[in-house]
């Protein structure tokens, strides 16, 4: 979404980026970083076809050296509330 909360776009790479940066701007709203995530739920609308580009974005997102390597559960759900393909649920640990 942009921060209007309109959807940018059904691709789900684009979706990926973009749910990844709302993400950090929740964080940084709240005191937290993006090193501070310890647990991320991932819900997709469709596991075969966009697993892969997620699972590729996601480790450039969260996994290795200098990356918060959370716990990771990735769902497939038959739908979310708005026309996405992706959301996440992040727990962070600041202090």
């Amino acid at each position: 979404l942009d921060p209007a909360g309109n959807v940018v776009s059904y691709d789900i790479e684009t979706q990926c980026r973009a749910v990844f940066e709302n993400v950090r701007l929740v964080l940084e709203d709240a005191g937290a970083t993006w090193q501070d995530i310890i647990d991320v739920t991932v819900f997709l609308t469709n596991m075969k076809k966009d697993f892969p580009i997620y699972n590729r974005l996601y480790a450039e997102y969260f996994a290795g050296p200098g990356k918060p390597n959370p716990t990771r559960t990735t769902i497939e759900v038959g739908a979310l509330p708005t026309p996405i393909a992706i959301e996440l649920k992040v727990i962070a640990a600041a202090g």
